[in-house]
């Protein structure tokens, strides 16, 4: 009788929604140089195929066009749950259809974790705390969110998300792992998002003006990608930890700071351009890491200067193909 290879059989298949996003694409990229079967669930939004392009060498990635707002029944053993927009710009252009992704997402995803019996892990985020009336920001800590705003869609949609994922544990004794995840930036990071680092990136390397929302005073803290990739492997790997873990960089930073951090990396002739703030944006946000560090042996390696640097590179190449 001929030997059967069973080795394709028993490689571990992971789901990613949201796995064409700048996260996802990344957090792909490692779980198949792990040697594990990727599957990238994307309505590509946000998600864009330019991200997934270079994974597609890999003979144990396949992408899947899918919106997870509808249900759909596939065969995994572990599921990361990305897929929602994550800036401003685009989740208030489509707030119902964003809320839609956070919880009937959620639903539709952990309703399959429960039917497989597999761990799934929600990627959930710093803006559950809101404006913070607490600093540095636990995982204890309720937060301080507008439920009635333009950024509601979001905060709120990964409030509820975070809960039903609570209550599946209880009812259903699913699984779960949940990240909160705080401001993370890297290659693959979409032009148009309205983020911090990649527009005042773009700006600088554009000798544009670098426009900051308030006074620049406002405090953010940024974790490299790669870090934060390594962080969701740690927490859905774990035994333990089936309440939100804050991932994040705690090394706290002005908006002004970083922006002038940019120019001077990027030998920009960019000047600092001050409009008003948004309503509702924080005006600290900074991640008390104890948990993970204690529970998951996780915390940041890599410096804002490496960061960066990896980051300009990779828009400075972008930009010369466009």
């Amino acid at each position: 009788m001929k030997n059967i290879n069973l080795s394709k059989f028993s490689r571990e298949r992971i789901l990613i929604t949201g796995g064409a996003g700048f996260i996802g694409s990344h957090l792909a990229l490692a779980l198949l140089k792990q040697d594990k079967a990727v599957i990238c669930l994307d309505n590509f939004y946000t998600g864009r195929k330019e991200n997934i392009q270079p994974l597609t060498q890999y003979p144990f990635f396949e992408y899947i066009r899918h919106d997870i707002c509808s249900p759909i029944s596939l065969e995994v053993d572990k599921i990361y749950n990305l897929a929602c927009p994550a800036s401003p710009i685009h989740y208030q252009h489509a707030p119902i259809e964003t809320t839609k992704t956070s919880v009937l997402g959620a639903i539709n995803m952990l309703e399959l974790a429960d039917r497989l019996n597999v761990p799934i892990l929600q990627a959930s985020t710093s803006e559950v705390y809101g404006d913070p009336l607490i600093h540095p920001q636990t995982e204890e800590y309720w937060g301080n969110v507008n439920p009635f705003g333009s950024r509601s869609c979001y905060d709120e949609g990964k409030r509820c998300a975070e809960s039903l994922f609570y209550d599946f544990k209880q009812q259903h004794n699913v699984k779960i792992k949940i990240a909160r995840i705080f401001n993370t930036y890297g290659p693959n990071m979409s032009y148009n998002d309205g983020r911090v680092i990649s527009n005042f990136i773009l700006q600088a390397l554009q000798n544009q003006p670098i426009t900051i929302y308030g006074d620049g005073k406002q405090t953010r803290s940024f974790c490299y990608v790669d870090d934060l990739i390594n962080g969701l492997i740690e927490l859905i790997n774990s035994n333990d930890c089936h309440t939100p873990v804050n991932l994040g960089n705690p090394n706290e930073m002005s908006i002004l700071s970083i922006a002038e951090k940019i120019i001077a990396t990027t030998n920009s002739k960019s000047v600092i351009d001050f409009s008003p703030l948004p309503p509702d944006d924080p005006l600290q946000r900074c991640p008390d890491i104890t948990k993970a560090k204690n529970t998951l042996n996780w915390e940041p390696k890599v410096s804002l200067e490496e960061g960066l640097e990896k980051t300009i590179s990779y828009f400075s190449d972008e930009l010369k193909k466009s």
